[in-house]
């Protein structure tokens, strides 16, 4: 089924303790567009400055990724600069330079329109909003959100949850948008202003989802080594709404496999800076990497 993501494409520049990358490709509907291309089709809505390596994209394309969406104004593209230290959790901002982001209002193409599965990036909720009164009856919407626009936006953003099915957020996002210190309190809190389903990432600790009156864990995947920790949850968010797409069951018992799915994928984006590490994957690598998570949560149920 149709899978549509509305987000930001960037260039990054980002050091960490194991090297460097300069304009590297980056943002959210970047990284969500390459992971969830792994599962199917994915049409991407953005925008790029005219200073933007268009050609770059093609590798998207190659795997997938419509680019009808994807519009051109005249200015710098969206650019971050952001630097590691040995606690990979926190990225430190060393710069940002929203460019022709700041002036980003979505255009969704009409073959877009009827997409069933609508994945909206961390961008402004007003914008999210707007994207929604674009789109056709859609199966499952879901969004991002971050720390600035639970500030800023607040009131617009508790509009959007009435109207999503999903959220994806992190610990630290749930407690301040909730004002709960409990991740359970948090998640009910969220829970009762509109999605269905709450999923909370915590980064090297796995994610928790909120669903149906139940709660699922999927641990992170242990790693011999991390490189770059960017767009590790839009890549989490692409494997997890690629999988529903690609499954078409919106069932709890898929959604759980979708959230494995999803941790999955963002296991392997850390591997390498950008989505290089995306780019190279196969299905095997895939395929095998989901057996071994198989393997992390299995256990004697007679323990007792």
């Amino acid at each position: 089924m149709s899978l549509l993501v509305v987000g930001s494409i960037a260039l990054d520049s980002v050091e960490t303790p194991f090297g460097k990358a300069d304009d590297a490709l980056g943002g959210s509907a970047t990284y969500f567009a390459t992971s969830a291309s792994h599962y199917g089709p994915v049409e991407l809505v953005g925008v790029v400055g005219d200073d933007f390596p268009v050609q770059r994209l093609d590798q998207l394309r190659e795997r997938g990724v419509n680019l009808d969406g994807l519009e051109r104004m005249h200015g710098e593209s969206f650019r971050w600069r952001g630097r590691y230290r040995h606690d990979l959790n926190v990225a430190e901002t060393l710069e940002t330079r929203l460019g022709v982001f700041s002036h980003f209002r979505p255009k969704i193409p009409a073959q877009f329109r009827r997409a069933k599965y609508v994945f909206l990036g961390n961008i402004d909720p007003r914008l999210q909003l707007d994207v929604l009164d674009q789109v056709e009856n859609p199966d499952l919407v879901a969004c991002d959100t971050m720390n600035f626009w639970i500030e800023s936006r607040r009131s617009d953003l508790l509009r959007l949850l009435g109207r999503v099915h999903l959220i994806t957020l992190n610990d630290a996002e749930a407690r301040q948008l909730s004002e709960e210190a409990n991740l359970v309190k948090a998640a009910r809190w969220i829970l009762r202003h509109g999605p269905s389903t709450v999923i909370i990432k915590k980064g090297e600790h796995g994610a928790f989802m909120f669903h149906a009156g139940r709660v699922f864990f999927a641990p992170a995947y242990p790693l011999d080594s991390v490189f770059d920790p960017t767009g590790a949850g839009d890549s989490f968010a692409g494997g997890f709404m690629g999988y529903l797409a690609r499954t078409g069951d919106l069932g709890e018992a898929n959604m759980r496999r979708a959230v494995v799915a999803g941790s999955v994928m963002g296991s392997f984006v850390v591997e390498g800076f950008s989505i290089a590490r995306l780019l190279d994957l196969t299905s095997d690598d895939i395929a095998r990497r989901t057996a071994e998570f198989r393997q992390l949560v299995a256990f004697d149920a007679e323990i007792a």
